[in-house]
């Protein structure tokens, strides 16, 4: 079996070492080659190439923009049940979506997983999400897209470890706090979320569009506000209309608790198993996907694609 292993060197954790490790763990059972990133958007390329030279898998070793991106060039000219399977090896600092698979959380336990799996021939297809922008380009996500206070956040944290800080959980919670008190505007709702079908919702402050369940976590905690969001359905949104204190707090501390219902409430708005929506804001709001940093938008169109790759585990 021919695979390529795509590395993000600079991923939190990674090392030298640790590559080697895997080389030397797989070589046994593949024909590996060994692939780098260098820059941003590189892992695209490379899975790209992947598929067009006609890998049976493709291993990102990173942490989930590294996935993010390997997805993104693996789909590069849509699904088929012909493209390398995608194995994910988390060394990153969040790995919400290896989570969300139900690999284990050390490099070690999702190794042994990815080598039995491949071993045995086993994997599943799961959908994805799509973001469109208005002049057509289209990005696959994994696990979930977010426009407001959150993207604000993996901005701010973005700039912080670009600076030299260590991304670990406490560094997106101090970030956090500090943004939402001094900030974003807790002032000017600008979102307009629209369903096909529905009546449009307004005076949206934040929007976070779910592939999976949990949205993210927080250290070991889940974060939950659409905890029936799941790989074979469609896409689940959870909305904000007042980022007041109080709201704010008590939606927090649902989306941290373990349940089966998503949070609720009068300031809330929820969406479940949609298979598009589009948000539009009358000022330009900062995006993220997959917690990347994308820029800022005023309208973006979200797709869900049904079985869109096939993962080994």
């Amino acid at each position: 079996m021919r695979a390529m292993l795509i590395a993000n060197p600079k991923a939190t954790s990674t090392s030298r070492r640790a590559r080697d490790t895997l080389v030397r763990t797989f070589s046994g059972d593949l024909d590996l080659v060994i692939a780098e990133t260098a820059r941003r958007g590189h892992a695209t390329d490379l899975a790209r190439r992947a598929a067009e030279e006609g890998y049976d898998a493709v291993i990102a070793l990173g942490g989930d923009g590294t996935v993010n991106e390997t997805v993104n060039g693996l789909l590069a000219d849509g699904p088929d049940p012909a493209l390398p399977a995608l194995a994910v090896l988390p060394i990153g600092s969040a790995n919400v979506f290896a989570r969300a698979l139900g690999l284990p959380g050390d490099l070690v336990g999702a190794t042994r997983v990815v080598r039995e799996a491949l071993r045995a021939g086993r994997h599943r297809t799961v959908g994805l999400g799509t973001a469109r922008h208005p002049d057509g380009a289209e990005r696959y996500f994994t696990f979930c897209a977010g426009i407001g206070l959150d993207a604000e956040v993996v901005r701010e944290v973005e700039r912080r470890r670009a600076a030299g800080a260590r991304a670990d959980p406490s560094l997106y919670v101090r970030t956090a706090v500090r943004h939402f008190f001094s900030g974003t505007d807790r002032r000017r709702p600008a979102l307009r979320l629209e369903v096909p079908g529905r009546a449009a919702k307004e005076d949206l402050f934040l929007a976070f569009i779910s592939n999976t369940s949990p949205w993210t976590f927080m250290g070991p905690l889940p974060v939950n506000p659409s905890p029936r969001a799941n790989f074979a359905r469609g896409l689940d949104v959870f909305g904000m209309r007042s980022l007041d204190v109080a709201p704010t707090l008590g939606a927090l501390a649902r989306m941290l608790t373990a349940r089966t219902r998503p949070v609720q409430g009068r300031h809330v708005v929820n969406v479940h198993d949609a298979t598009e929506v589009t948000l539009r804001s009358d000022r330009p709001m900062a995006f993220q996907l997959d917690g990347d940093y994308l820029g800022e938008r005023e309208c973006l169109t979200f797709r869900s694609v049904p079985k869109a790759i096939r993962i080994v585990i």
